[in-house]
């Protein structure tokens, strides 16, 4: 155990990186970062037609004031919106592979996402992946054999309305994550984490940066979610610290 700023890290806490957001593969296209060093977090479109998800890409406003929608193509911006994680009450949730790699999280340890983002305007900011923001853990829901799975489904979608994932019709096998507002941000300022390489086939690809690997000590591929990485080793969680300015 030590103590770093005030905050007591035992050799349990842990940080996971997630890849979150719309992107090429689900969608075609990436939320945009601006040429001020800003960006804006567009969430996956909803695929699951069995959902009580009203809301599209036309009702969400970003952080510019404006709506969603004019970032993306006609035929996306009119489908359900998937807004998970959200970051007004500070929750994601998932179930399957990624819900195993969840309930691995405990109280206090950080759930930090990562997106793709594409230049807006301007070449001042590479296509890359960028962390956009950061959960510190107040708490794991896990509906995994809940004995009263349709009273809590239910209390959930009242309680944390925002999140997508809990109106889902599969939401009863789903691990909710809910992370304290008090330490828990969507950044200002998008952190670049990737660096495009050449795979055996000539293909590119986002990768680990080289100063990322030293400071964080993650390497190689980080295009997918699953499997996420993860922090544990005391200095490089200080790093990831001092990176997201978090007190």
């Amino acid at each position: 155990m030590f103590i770093w700023k005030g905050i007591i890290l035992n050799h349990n806490t842990k940080a996971m990186l997630l890849r979150v957001g719309i992107d090429k593969s689900s969608d075609g296209v990436l939320s945009p970062i601006f040429s001020d060093g800003t960006f804006e977090y567009i969430p996956l479109s909803e695929k699951d037609d069995q959902t009580i998800e009203k809301r599209t890409f036309h009702d969400i406003i970003g952080v510019k004031g404006n709506k969603l929608s004019i970032y993306l193509p006609k035929k996306i911006a009119r489908r359900k919106v998937h807004m998970d994680p959200e970051f007004i009450n500070f929750t994601y949730g998932d179930e399957g592979k990624k819900a195993i790699y969840l309930r691995k999280l405990s109280h206090n340890d950080l759930l930090v996402f990562y997106a793709g983002l594409k230049p807006y305007e301007g070449d001042e900011y590479p296509e890359a992946l960028y962390i956009i923001g950061y959960f510190t853990i107040k708490d794991v829901i896990d509906f995994e054999n809940s004995k009263d799975e349709i009273n809590r489904i239910n209390n959930i979608r009242t309680k944390f309305h925002h999140n997508s994932h809990p109106k889902r019709s599969n939401a009863q096998d789903m691990v909710l994550v809910v992370g304290d507002p008090e330490k828990s941000k969507l950044l200002d300022n998008p952190i670049q984490i990737s660096q495009k390489k050449l795979n055996k086939i000539g293909r590119k690809y986002h990768a680990v940066s080289p100063e990322m690997e030293a400071l964080l000590g993650i390497e190689g591929s980080i295009q997918r979610s699953i499997p996420p990485r993860f922090i544990s080793e005391g200095n490089k969680l200080k790093n990831l610290k001092e990176l997201l300015d978090l007190k």
